[in-house]
This record gives structure tokens, sequence and C-alpha cells, in this order.
């Protein structure tokens, strides 16, 4: 489902709580600093991603790069899926269209992209904030060849182990793309404000990956004509919402009580202490198993958006 910027409609509000950002081994006074900020800056956070009133109601500047050709995600060759928890491997997703919603984007303001166009099978996992750093979740991509999207916030990415933690996954296939510099709710910000918040992790971004990403979320899912209009001007070509949420042990839907061919999936990088005590990987193996009893793989949304 792609919804045009004058006929968004107009969200319900989500919120889900979510605690501490995780921190990686560092020295004691890197640590603490590190942590401290964090907790300072992101008070307001404690509301999470997917909170805003776009979400389900249920339960540098310069020119952007063209896509580069990700790894191709296959079915692993072994029974490694076994270890986190699936019955099968994901299957392989069929072949992406020729042409991407973006391929022809004209400006000046971004699409906005629930649901992905397609009558196969396939979902799009996304995942936000960059919290959670857990080194279990990077083999386990690996094993399972699972492509998904970073959506990341700045100051919430960069601390513990930082960026190096999601160069990683970006090394799998997996794509990085814009959530602000500090997860504020746009719709509450000038336009000036908004434009240092999603320009400046534009530019940020560029100059850790060496290109501008042309996808944005905004955090909560909360937007506003000045928002598309300031995305637009730096560079974002698809505002990308959600059609279900990853919970711990399943999924919750914005329509009906299941998947649709298409669907954008909403999941955080999150640990035990938002979880109550479940790691990322068993919560990650529980959206997975949910995904395939419904008949549905997982695609890559960057060879679709």
């Amino acid at each position: 489902m792609i919804v045009s910027a004058a006929s968004a409609p107009s969200p319900t509000a989500r919120i889900s709580r979510r605690s501490r950002i995780s921190r990686g081994p560092r020295g004691r006074a890197v640590r603490a600093g590190a942590a401290g900020a964090a907790a300072l800056l992101f008070a307001g956070l404690l509301a999470g991603c997917s909170g805003g009133s776009s979400g389900p109601s249920k339960a540098a500047s310069g020119a952007p790069v063209t896509h580069t050709a990700a790894p191709a995600h296959s079915a692993p060759p072994d029974d490694s899926y076994r270890r986190w928890g699936l019955d099968k491997p994901l299957a392989p997703p069929p072949k992406p269209p020729a042409t991407r919603l973006t391929d022809h984007f004209t400006g000046p303001t971004p699409q906005i992209v629930r649901r992905v166009p397609t009558k196969d099978k396939i979902v799009f996992v996304t995942f936000d904030d960059g919290a959670e750093k857990d080194p279990r979740f990077i083999q386990m991509t690996k094993d399972l060849r699972l492509p998904f999207t970073m959506f990341l916030t700045d100051q919430i990415a960069r601390a513990g182990r930082g960026y190096g933690y999601f160069q990683q996954l970006r090394a799998l296939g997996n794509g990085i793309d814009n959530h602000t510099i500090s997860h504020p709710n746009l719709r509450t910000l000038s336009a000036e404000d908004q434009q240092r918040e999603i320009c400046g992790q534009q530019d940020r971004l560029a100059k850790r990956l060496g290109k501008r990403p042309v996808l944005f979320r905004p955090p909560y899912g909360n937007y506003n004509q000045a928002t598309l209009a300031v995305a637009g001007g730096c560079g974002i070509k698809a505002v990308v919402l959600w059609q279900a949420t990853m919970q711990i042990n399943d999924m919750r839907y914005a329509t009906g009580d299941g998947l649709h061919p298409g669907d954008i999936v909403l999941a955080h990088f999150r640990g035990p202490h938002e979880l109550k005590g479940a790691s990322m990987t068993t919560m990650v193996s529980n959206m997975l198993r949910s995904i395939q009893r419904q008949g549905y793989t997982v695609a890559r949304l960057e060879d679709y958006v």
C-alpha cells in the first residue's frame, strides 16, 4: 500500500515501552559516559518506535547514489536453521521486479509506503533504533541468510559497540537507512529542527557509509507535511511505515489477524531488559516461525523500494 503525501491517513497512537541502551565491552569510564549521555538524551525515547500514530492500531547534502547489488539471500545449505528454533529454512524469495517504487521518483516529497504492492507471499522485516547489539544476532543473520533493513537513530546506534556492529550486518547485504539523530516526535518540531534531525542523520550516514540513504522512517511513525518536505529536500525518496509489529512471542497486525503480501514488519534492536528476559534472537525466531506458519518468506526491502 502506497499512500500519497496529500492523502496520508491520520495516525492512531500506539506506545511500546523500551528501557535502556545496551552497552559494549569497553572501559568503565567510556561505558559510564556513553550510558549517562544516552540516558539523558533519550528519556523521551522510552515510549518506543511503534507508539506513533502511523503504526498499527492493533494489540551532508548532495544527490543520493543509486542502490548497489547486495549479496544474494538464499536458503542455508545445511540445517543451521535448527539451532535458531526453525523447523525449516527460510524459503528463497522470488526474483524482485526490474523496477523499484523509487526508481521513478520525481519529488518534491517522498512517497509513503506501508505495504509493497506484490502478489507474492513475501514480507519485509525492518529493525529500528540500534540499542541492542547482540553478537549472536550477527551469527543468526549469517546462518539464516535473513534479509532486513535497519533504520538507525544516531545517538542510539553509536552507543556501546557503535556503528561497527551494524556495519557487520550491512556487509551481509542488509541496508542501513535514516531514523533521525535523536528520535524525537517530529510533529512537535519546527521545520528547521526537523531538518537538523533528518538531514543531519543523512550527512552522518553518508560519511560512515559512503552513500546517502533514500529511505526514512519517522520515530513513532509520526510526521507532517513539513517532515515530507524536509525529507524530500535532503534526498529521501520514500517514508517507510509498517503493517505489522514484532512482539516477544508473535506479531500484531494493522488489519485483520494475519500477514498480507508485501507487508512491512516493524521490529527493534532490543534485548532482555526490554523483552522481559528474552533475547533478541529468541524474539526474531518467534517472528520468523510466525511468518513461515502463514506461508510467507522474507524479501529485501531495497530490492522493491
